[in-house]
C-alpha cells in the first residue's frame, strides 16, 4: 500500500514539474515585441522625442494623440480592436508620434511654457491640455493629428473602425491632405484596398 501511495505522489510531482516546465518554456519563446502593438508614449515625451529627431537632423514624424478616460467604453473598444490591429499598429509607430493622453488625468504637463493642469468639476474633472486640444468639445474617444511643428492637422471625435482609421492615417502621414480632397482619397484608397 505504501508503494501506491509514493507513486502516485511522485507520479503527481512529476506531472507538476511538468506542467512548470511546459509553462515556462511558452513564456520563453513569446516575442517580446508583438507586432499589433502601439508604442505609446506621453505627450511629453513625444515633444521630447520629436526636438530631438530635428536637432540630429532626422525627420520629424507628426503627432497622434488618443485622448481618452478610463471609463469609457468606446476608448476600450477602439484600444483592443482598431490601434491593435496588424495593420495598423505598425504604421502608426513608423509614422506617428503616439500619444494617450487621459482627459481626467491629474499630473501636471508642461508645454509650450504654459502649465496645463487638472480641473477639478464634479465627481470627476478634466485636464487643460486634453481640453485645449479638443476646443472644448469633452468627447471620448477623440483622435488629434499635430503636424510636425506640434501644430493642429485634425480633430476626429468618436469611435473609428479599422478600415476608416487606416484611410485617415494614410491620409495625414503621406501630406495627401496638401494636394487632395478627402473624399476623393477616401474612395481611391477604398480601392487599392479591394
Amino acid at each position: 500500500m505504501k508503494k501506491i501511495w509514493f507513486s502516485l505522489i511522485a507520479l503527481l510531482f512529476v506531472s507538476i514539474a511538468f506542467a512548470f516546465s511546459y509553462q515556462n518554456d511558452i513564456f520563453k519563446h513569446e516575442p517580446q515585441h508583438i507586432q499589433g502593438t502601439v508604442q505609446w508614449m506621453t505627450f511629453e515625451e513625444a515633444v521630447s522625442q520629436l526636438e530631438k529627431d530635428k536637432k540630429a537632423g532626422r525627420k520629424p514624424k507628426k503627432m497622434f494623440i488618443d485622448i481618452y478616460t478610463d471609463w469609457c467604453g468606446w476608448c476600450k473598444k477602439m484600444d483592443a480592436e482598431t490601434f491593435e490591429s496588424a495593420g495598423i499598429a505598425p504604421y502608426l509607430n513608423k509614422h506617428f508620434y503616439p500619444v494617450k493622453l487621459n482627459a481626467e488625468q491629474r499630473a501636471d504637463i508642461l508645454f509650450a511654457g504654459h502649465t496645463f493642469k487638472f480641473v477639478a468639476q464634479g465627481n470627476r474633472g478634466y485636464h487643460e491640455l486634453a481640453a485645449s486640444l479638443m476646443d472644448g468639445q469633452m468627447s471620448y474617444p477623440t483622435v488629434i493629428f499635430l503636424n510636425e511643428e506640434i501644430q493642429l492637422l485634425q480633430r476626429i471625435p468618436g469611435y473609428l473602425d479599422i478600415p476608416t482609421f487606416d484611410a485617415i492615417l494614410h491620409y495625414l502621414a503621406e501630406d495627401h491632405y496638401k494636394t487632395t480632397p478627402w473624399a476623393e482619397f477616401q474612395q481611391k484608397f477604398a480601392q487599392q484596398k479591394k
